[in-house]
């Protein structure tokens, strides 16, 4: 039996699309293959959550990071916490890449979200952070939490280890701020930093979703943990992976940030350590040979389409033989 167990390919194809179309391709090459479908606090991870554990999802309509309106998703687990995946609410695939607003972009549509789960019964919130359009150290959640007069128990996944500070100068520039604009969201989060109850700068993972997790640290005494880390030991993955003959996992770029707390990364360093091949499929890569031997990727192969993706699986099976 093959594990495939890749994250989404961010605005192409969901975690559960990937896995299926390479799982079929390795069928068709004559290999067993297990279907599943992770994440790593940004987009999908909610899916992955629902998908292993059960519950049920709820709708409501919130503010996207431009203030527009838009439906959104929370989940209500068994065990009465819920579920609320930041990107969905204020996420950088609901705005066009000529809308990117740095600055403008809100963190409003999750704090929304939150609420609406607290108000449906929750006993604790996982915040999964990661795929923002904003950079606003997750001030409009907290206004919108205050204003509800709101401290509900936060547990926050995150997909990256950066340090709040860091958050502008990183991640800023896909999100379309220029270098002038890097500076100014700086002071911003640095004022807000400030008057914190605790100060969120130097702190491992208080940079994912443009200093989102930082701000309900600071300010709401949110618990930060590693997303990918998190969501492999809820689905049980190193029980499946020594089970498996190898595994094939992937995301829709493999860079730097794949080494910086990203599921892929995640999944290639326990099948290091536990002696099991692990091969990755993904839509660009542009990691150099160092960082993949560092990883010990047994392959890269890139593939853009889903018949692209059923492909890699044919090739991966045909290479077993």
């Amino acid at each position: 039996m093959v594990l495939v167990a890749p994250q989404g390919f961010k605005g192409t194809f969901s975690a559960r699309e990937v896995a299926h179309a390479v799982a079929e391709g390795l069928r068709e090459g004559g290999l067993e293959a297990e279907e599943l479908p992770i994440g790593d606090g940004g987009d999908g991870t909610m899916d992955a959550l629902v998908g292993s554990l059960g519950g049920q999802l709820h709708e409501r309509t919130v503010s996207d990071p431009l203030g527009r309106p838009v439906k959104a998703s929370f989940a209500i687990l068994p065990d009465g916490r819920a579920v609320v995946e930041m990107a969905r609410a204020s996420g950088l695939s609901l705005v066009k890449e000529d809308e990117r607003d740095a600055w403008a972009a809100t963190t409003r549509g999750t704090g929304e979200l939150i609420v609406a789960a607290v108000e449906a019964g929750a006993n604790e919130v996982l915040v999964t952070v990661g795929g923002s359009a904003t950079t606003d150290g997750g001030a409009g959640a907290l206004e919108v939490l205050d204003q509800a007069g709101m401290k509900p128990k936060l547990e926050v996944l995150c997909d990256v280890r950066s340090t709040f500070e860091e958050a502008p100068r990183v991640f800023g520039p896909q999100k379309g701020a220029d270098a002038r604009m890097v500076k100014r969201l700086e002071r911003r989060l640095d004022k807000l930093a400030a008057a914190a109850p605790r100060d969120p700068r130097g702190v491992k993972m208080t940079g994912a979703a443009g200093g989102l997790s930082g701000g309900l640290y600071a300010y709401m005494g949110a618990k930060l943990v590693p997303g990918a880390a998190y969501l492999l030991d809820t689905v049980g993955f190193d029980e499946r992976m020594r089970a498996a003959r190898f595994v094939v996992t992937g995301e829709g770029r493999l860079d730097n940030q794949t080494l910086a707390g990203k599921a892929a990364g995640e999944v290639a360093t326990r099948c290091r350590q536990s002696g099991v091949a692990c091969h990755a499929v993904v839509g660009s890569n542009a990691m150099d040979d160092f960082e993949i031997r560092l990883l010990d990727f047994a392959s890269v192969n890139e593939a853009k389409t889903r018949a692209g993706l059923r492909k890699a699986g044919m090739d991966l099976a045909e290479r077993a033989r």
